[in-house]
């Protein structure tokens, strides 16, 4: 049976944008996170996030750094590195009038390792699936951007062992199996 074709479009299902539709570009690896998994983590984190500063490292549709946008985050940077997808993130950012969401084009980890240690509140990462050299890096990079009390959300197509989360100085706080991803919350150790 083969794969199921992607969403053509997401919607933000909480907040200011509430039921606003984001165009899902047809781009191999783009899986966009599902409903039920966003729903499920901004209940996790809290619906209002106000004057939180996030970072969305591999931003795609952008779907989780704008839900947060939604829910009042102050900064949130979008970092994508494909050309076409941070051009038409830019056009939503314009479109929602999205003072607080900056897009930048370039590599989410290397975006995380120049931010201030310690000066996130929310970390998004949902790197592809097909490129698990990413997650080491990116879980690194992570905890070293989160403050202390921040939260810091990973999609992977496996659940995160304890021992490699420790190894990037982290715990797991909540923990979701939908479909074929595992939804992280973590934590600083």
């Amino acid at each position: 049976m083969p794969a199921a074709a992607p969403p053509r479009e997401v919607r933000i299902i909480g907040g200011q944008w509430k039921r606003t539709r984001l165009p899902v570009a047809d781009k191999p690896g783009l899986r966009p996170t599902p409903d039920r998994v966003r729903e499920t983590l901004f209940n996790w984190l809290g619906q209002d996030l106000t004057g939180w500063r996030c970072v969305d490292a591999f931003a795609g549709t952008g779907a989780l750094g704008l839900e947060a946008a939604s829910r009042g985050a102050a900064q949130v940077l979008l970092v994508e590195s494909d050309a076409q997808l941070a051009a038409q993130l830019e056009t939503t950012r314009q479109r929602l009038k999205a003072d607080a969401v900056r897009v930048q084009r370039g590599d989410g980890i290397a975006a995380l390792r120049q931010a201030a240690p310690g000066s996130l509140h929310l970390v998004l990462l949902d790197p592809p699936f097909g490129q698990a050299d990413l997650f080491a890096p990116a879980l690194h990079a992570a905890a070293q951007a989160v403050a202390q009390d921040g939260f810091i959300y990973l999609e992977a197509p496996a659940q995160c062992t304890a021992e490699a989360l420790a190894a990037a100085g982290l715990q797991a706080h909540r923990h979701l199996k939908a479909g074929a991803v595992h939804a992280h919350l973590l934590r600083r150790a």
